[in-house]
C-alpha cells in the first residue's frame, strides 16, 4: 500500500463504516496522463448508485479538509462487483467455497494462474479445487507467492 492509499483509507474506513458498509480497496492510480483515486465499497446484499454518491460526497468533503493528494485526480466510489479482489485475511475466508482466480508470482505446480472453488485458506496456505480437463484437482499456493486473486464468475 502506498503512503497515499493509507492516508485514504485512514480517512475513508470510518465513513464508510459508519454507513453501515464495509471498506474492501483503495487504489491510487495513473492512466495516460490522469490520476485516479478508486474507492471500493460494500455491504450485504450490494451498494447501489446512491451508496456510492452518499460515500462519494463525504468522502470528498474529508478529502478536500485533509488534503493527502498532491496531484489532482478524480475520486471514483463503485461497488467491487463480481470480481472482487481479495487482498486481506477475511476476504479469503468469506470465498471459501466461492469461484476465485489467482495469480502468482511464481510458479506453483508448473503454473503461475489458476481458477477454481476456494476450499480452504490459512495465514500460510491456500487449497484450491481445479478442474484439468475431466479431472478435478487440489492444489495447495503459498499465500506469500500470491500476486493477485479475485473472485471470477464461473460461465
Amino acid at each position: 500500500m502506498t503512503n497515499v492509499t493509507e492516508k485514504v483509507e485512514a480517512l475513508a474506513k470510518p465513513i464508510v463504516e459508519r454507513e453501515g458498509m464495509e471498506l474492501v480497496d483503495v487504489e491510487f492510480v495513473k492512466e495516460g496522463a490522469d490520476w485516479f483515486l478508486r474507492v471500493s465499497i460494500d455491504k450485504e446484499g450490494g451498494v447501489d448508485l446512491e451508496d456510492c454518491v452518499n460515500i462519494n460526497e463525504q468522502l470528498s468533503e474529508a478529502l478536500n479538509n485533509d488534503d493527502p493528494i498532491d496531484e489532482p485526480y478524480y475520486l471514483d466510489v463503485a461497488s467491487p462487483g463480481a470480481e472482487r479482489p481479495l487482498k486481506k485475511a477475511e476476504d479469503f475466508e468469506k470465498a471459501i467455497g466461492k469461484h476465485i482466480y489467482v495469480k502468482t508470482n511464481d510458479p506453483v505446480k508448473d503454473a503461475t494462474e489458476f481458477e477454481g472453488t476456494l476450499l480452504a485458506y490459512n495465514d500460510e496456505m491456500l487449497e484450491i479445487e481445479v478442474r484439468v480437463k475431466t479431472r478435478k484437482l487440489k492444489i495447495e499456493i503459498p499465500v506469500i507467492k500470491i500476486a493477485m486473486a479475485r473472485l471470477a464468475v464461473m460461465f
